[in-house]
């Protein structure tokens, strides 16, 4: 299931962009409902994240992958926000509880649904397994 784009201040640009993917797997389905809760509270703020142009999030409950594909203005943009202390308080505490795969890229007319549709590639290509069901 793949949540709507959160769009972030900066307007949706057809040129140049960087492009983050983050994917995570669950060690407990348990987990899954507080990992959500944290990840659309932080898309809610997405409004208001500078260099954000946006952000979706999916989640694949049976197989207890999920993650987000990001939009920014630059890299400067994304490091910044991966630094922030509510982000990085996240990460802390779920860090024991899954496996998380990430790659970022720069695109020129970047497409969600073709982000999304490459993303078992990107993260293969990185060097990490995208799991099942990608």
């Amino acid at each position: 299931m793949r949540g709507p784009l959160h769009p972030g201040p900066v307007p949706w640009t057809n040129g140049h962009v960087t492009v983050s993917l983050t994917e995570f797997t669950a060690h407990r389905m348990r987990d899954l409902p507080g990992i959500a809760r944290e990840g659309i509270a932080l898309s809610r703020g997405w409004w208001a994240m500078p260099g954000a142009i946006g952000v979706v999030l999916y989640v694949d409950v049976l197989s207890k992958i999920g993650g987000s594909l990001s939009i920014w203005e630059s890299e400067v943009d994304l490091r910044r926000f991966v630094a922030l202390p509510r982000h990085t308080a996240i990460m802390r505490r779920y860090r024991d509880r899954v496996d998380v795969r990430a790659t970022t890229w720069t695109a020129e007319n970047f497409s969600v649904t073709e982000g999304m549709k490459q993303r078992a590639e990107r993260l293969t290509v990185a060097g990490v397994s995208a799991g099942p069901n990608s």
